[in-house]
């Protein structure tokens, strides 16, 4: 009876090692797959190693770039970590780590992740490009152009460098160089985005013919590209084609119905034409999706005060002032409605605060010439 049930139990030993997944088989079969761009196949495969073979670095490492792909960034990053706990002078791993925050716009946790790598490697022009597109998007505006204007000096033809160098500069509202970097990104990276970002930026520049130009390449090249309807749109209103932006903000919002500056470029407009009842719904719903922005308020104060809702009206234009209590024409729209209000004394003390305002503007422009 000993010796049977040995046998038996050295039978089931030699098959259950025939049919137990092989590690290193399991590897080659995760690494094909996430060549071929299975990454669903290729996360299975590379947890089931590290399940095996908790130890295998590599095993980590891949799955960590495997989520990355697949847009599972917060479990990549927790993959990058343990990974970094084995190896924690491992650039390669730093770099993807970075790289997963980079992408779920996490940029303080990416920035702290690539000021490491600068330290041990300053000239390294890719973690410096990195790097300062980060300072860039956390508003660190003198650390951006301090760490990518030498770079950009020294690569001019480097569009990832310009890129990151462009965006700085109009984050640090230096538009007439930023827009430039941008456009020689859109021009011979023939990158509608690019062309988005020069054209908004043209647009802030009061310059609408260049503004129309470049919305117009990124346009061609993805009409599909959010917002690039929306610029077109904002273009048109000032070049005067009526017509042309309502079409271009009524595609706008069809693609995207929680468009902003689609909702409130189309309320400012309707109202200028007086069709106050369509131009209201938009301003309103640019309020409700930017309860901050002064301008979508003081647009909608001025339908408010059309439509003869003169204490709506006032209580808006109040907290546009409040916002922005040097902006000259809410207190001049405010004045006017605080007398038909039979509020005098209120009406005379913007009054005040206008004829002030007006006479800083004046000295201004005596000191501007």
């Amino acid at each position: 009876m000993r010796v049977a049930f040995f046998l038996l139990t050295l039978a089931c030993l030699l098959v259950a090692q025939q049919t137990a997944p092989n590690a290193e088989q399991l590897f080659r079969d995760a690494v094909a797959a996430q060549k071929r761009g299975d990454d669903g196949t290729a996360i299975r495969h590379y947890r089931e190693v590290i399940k095996l073979r908790p130890d295998v670095l590599e095993a980590r490492a891949n799955l960590g770039a495997a989520l990355a792909h697949a847009g599972r960034f917060d479990e990549a990053i927790a993959e990058y970590r343990l990974a970094l706990e084995k190896a924690p002078t491992n650039s390669a791993l730093r770099l993807n780590l970075g790289l997963a925050f980079y992408k779920k716009n996490d940029w303080k946790s990416a920035a702290s992740e690539f000021e490491q790598l600068h330290k041990a490697e300053p000239g390294n022009v890719r973690v410096t490009t990195l790097l300062g597109d980060c300072y860039g998007h956390l508003h660190r505006d003198a650390d951006a152009l301090a760490l990518l204007g030498p770079v950009a000096a020294a690569q001019p033809d480097n569009l990832d460098v310009a890129w990151a160098y462009g965006h700085a500069l109009i984050q640090a509202e230096q538009l007439k160089e930023g827009c430039a970097q941008i456009e020689k990104v859109a021009q011979h990276g023939n990158s509608a985005d690019a062309y988005l970002l020069a054209g908004e930026t043209a647009l802030r520049l009061n310059e609408f013919e260049r503004a129309r130009t470049d919305g117009d390449a990124a346009l061609r090249l993805n009409p599909q590209l959010p917002g690039v309807q929306t610029l077109r749109g904002r273009t048109l209103v000032y070049l005067g084609d009526d017509a042309g932006a309502l079409a271009a903000l009524e595609a706008a919002l069809a693609a995207n119905p929680k468009d902003f500056e689609a909702h409130l470029t189309l309320g400012a407009m309707l109202n200028t034409q007086r069709d106050l009842p369509k131009a209201r719904e938009h301003l309103e719903e640019a309020v409700r999706l930017d309860a901050g922005s002064v301008l979508a308020r003081y647009e909608l104060a001025r339908v408010e005060r059309s439509q003869n809702e003169f204490e709506k009206a006032a209580g808006d234009f109040e907290k546009v002032i409040k916002a922005n209590p040097d902006w000259l024409l809410p207190h001049v729209e405010l004045a006017a409605l605080y007398f038909k209000l039979k509020r005098p004394q209120d009406g005379q003390r913007e009054r005040e605060i206008v004829d002030r305002l007006t006479a800083a503007e004046a000295r201004q422009k005596t000191v501007g010439r």
